[in-house]
């Protein structure tokens, strides 16, 4: 029996990816984790903070040149997410 590919948890635009690598340029830890809190409009928020290891059960996503860990809690909220990073004239 032939398994299908497992499906990426989150995927990363250019131009996350290009943010990604210039916030862990900056920093002495080697991961960025993403994961959510309860809160928001929607009911959950995106946290994003540095990690110097994988925890027991997070996920590691490698996506255009950027390693970036989902955090265990998080996966089911964030399964086939496109992370995008903007830049307006009154938010980044």
């Amino acid at each position: 029996m032939t398994k299908r590919p497992r499906p990426k948890i989150v995927s990363l635009t250019d131009a996350a990816a290009a943010r990604v690598r210039e916030i862990m340029s900056a920093s002495s830890k080697p991961y960025l984790r993403v994961g959510v809190t309860k809160g928001g409009c929607a009911g959950m928020e995106y946290v994003l903070e540095y990690a110097d290891e994988a925890g027991q059960f997070d996920e590691l996503v490698e996506d255009k040149g950027v390693r970036i860990l989902v955090a265990a809690d998080a996966l089911l909220f964030l399964l086939g997410t496109e992370v995008d990073y903007e830049v307006t004239r009154l938010a980044s």
